[in-house]
């Protein structure tokens, strides 16, 4: 399947759906701050996100719950690749650097990241 991009709307819903893990329209609404958005506004989303593949439902009677079927770390897998890719030049290495540069990454916050990337380095050389 090809996973499309989410709009900042349908994002919003999905974040509640991989929280709560399944629920009716009315569920999603009760994790929205205020001022929360339609029930019909809500409603349509989520079957805009059932239509893209993102949800699934269960129906009971004329009621669905609503559960999601693309996992929070696939979309952000892929979102992050096409991220990289469209500013990055599909380069890891630019995009780290031009937070460090540019974002204000402190020292503590670098030496996590290294401790991390050293980490996988020591993980992925040992599966070799």
């Amino acid at each position: 399947m090809v996973m499309r991009e989410l709009t900042r709307a349908e994002e919003e819903v999905m974040q509640v759906l991989w929280k709560i893990k399944k629920g009716f329209v009315k569920e999603i609404l009760e994790h929205f701050d205020e001022p929360k958005p339609a029930y019909n506004t809500v409603s349509t989303i989520v079957r805009i996100l059932q239509d893209k593949g993102f949800v699934e439902h269960k129906a009971y009677g004329r009621t669905h719950e609503y559960f999601p079927v693309v996992s929070k770390s696939e979309y952000s897998k892929k979102h992050l690749s096409t991220f990289v890719n469209d500013y990055f030049s599909n380069s890891f290495e630019k995009m780290v650097s031009f937070f460090a540069k540019e974002k204000g990454i402190s020292v503590k916050e670098m030496e996590e990241i290294m401790k991390i990337m050293e980490g996988e380095v020591k993980k992925q050389k040992s599966v070799k």
